[in-house]
């Protein structure tokens, strides 16, 4: 299999940007839409700096730079578990130029988990599309000398209280504590404000535990740093084929079973339809990276179509 680099990361959003001619190509017959943007855009994304959705979307906007000819800023708004970015986006001006990248969490989940939340997941966005998905996978620091879900669960039973872990995805947080009561040992959950900050903790076996994206830790896997345990999946990863899934795994099923990954949406504010939602869209058998073209094996991509 060809391994792509973090530099063929964008084919992941090629057909999406296939919505957005050169700003040359634009016709006059279009300008109503065309004028748009005629200012900065501004980007929101409730993860921190350095994690693999953050580089997702300054890639994301170095492409939109180019097409569209206006700066497209990229904003980290992070904390109160995600809340705090989706609320600045809820409360922007609805006039197509604030948009915010986020993943699956604040939008279906935090509802359920929170008593109240500073904006409606319902009502107060308007979706664009689905970017891609990231495929998640249970991790430890290769000090711990662990490879396998059980000889994690006894190495916490033999050291009760000494290890944590740290993920992003609630649902896994729900998968973690049912594996918890299950053999009778306390892991302990530590959240982080970006994929950056939870592999840097699993290096240096500060939370030497994780459940995350797999597109934030592919060098130290393939250093050793890291030791890759279970995939939230449906099935093995390619790249890594050693590693089993978590139903695999546990014999357990997940939360959220065929989940599987971290899906990163688009969004704007609700209020006003995005002007770029009303541009021309290139079906997938045209995009860049169409039969014959490998993906990057670290996401998948998610060609959704503009309605």
């Amino acid at each position: 299999m060809r391994r792509l680099g973090l530099q063929s990361l964008p084919m992941a959003f090629a057909v999406w940007l296939s919505a957005f001619p050169p700003a040359q190509a634009q016709t006059q017959a279009q300008s109503q839409v065309q004028d748009w943007p005629a200012r900065p855009v501004r980007i929101i994304i409730p993860l921190g700096a350095g994690g693999g959705g953050d580089v997702f979307a300054r890639l994301l906007a170095e492409e939109l730079r180019k097409r569209l000819g206006q700066p497209f800023v990229v904003e980290n708004r992070t904390g109160g578990a995600l809340n705090i970015g989706m609320r600045a986006c809820a409360e922007s001006p609805p006039d197509g130029y604030t948009f915010c990248i986020t993943s699956s969490e604040p939008i279906v989940y935090n509802q359920f988990l929170f008593k109240t939340l500073p904006f409606n997941p319902e009502t107060d966005f308007e979706p664009i599309t689905n970017l891609f998905f990231n495929p998640v996978a249970v991790v430890a620091n290769a000090g711990l000398k662990i490879g396998t879900l059980d000889e994690m669960m006894a190495l916490a039973k033999a050291k009760p209280g000494t290890l944590s872990y740290s993920t992003f995805s609630f649902p896994l947080v729900a998968f973690m504590d049912k594996m918890n009561k299950k053999h009778g040992v306390d892991i302990i959950h530590v959240p982080y404000r970006s994929g950056n900050e939870v592999v840097n903790g699993v290096v240096s076996g500060t939370t030497p535990i994780a459940i995350l994206g797999l597109s934030n830790m592919l060098a130290q896997v393939r250093a050793g740093a890291i030791v890759g345990i279970a995939l939230n999946a449906n099935s093995r990863s390619p790249l890594f084929p050693d590693i089993p899934t978590l139903q695999e795994a546990s014999g357990v099923v997940p939360p959220a079973p065929g989940l599987g990954s971290t899906t990163i949406c688009w969004l704007s504010r609700a209020g006003r339809r995005p002007p770029c939602r009303h541009r021309r869209y290139t079906p997938p058998s045209a995009r860049p990276d169409g039969p014959g073209r490998p993906h990057a094996p670290r996401t998948r991509p998610a060609t959704h179509p503009p309605d």
